[in-house]
């Protein structure tokens, strides 16, 4: 996804960055479970391809929200984190989000 040039407001900013179904998934994922590799995020998250996976990844990863380390070796190993700058940061905003939604399905019940 291409960032724009201007942005009215930083709020606006971070939606483009986070929009689309899967990257607060993502995040909060690999929030609860510090390191993972691709495989173990594609289990946690039910429903997203290796392909759509991938691509959420590299997004995040050009957005600094993400990282990942390759070990040497064979067979090849990758763990993908959250960068401690933004991407703890949002999953804070995402923990509080969540909370709200949990509210909004107790009242719905």
């Amino acid at each position: 996804m291409k960032i724009r040039k201007v942005y009215t407001c930083p709020l606006e900013l971070v939606h483009d960055l986070l929009k689309g179904k899967w990257k607060t998934v993502i995040i909060y994922q690999l929030g609860h479970l510090k390191t993972a590799s691709l495989s173990q995020l594609e289990q946690s998250i039910k429903g997203i391809s290796q392909k759509m996976l991938l691509e959420q990844l590299n997004e995040l990863r050009e957005y600094k929200i993400v990282d990942k380390i390759n070990y040497p070796g064979y067979p090849l190993k990758v763990e993908y984190f959250l960068t401690e700058t933004k991407g703890y940061k949002i999953l804070e905003a995402l923990k509080i989000m969540q909370e709200v939604g949990r509210e909004y399905i107790d009242e719905m019940s």
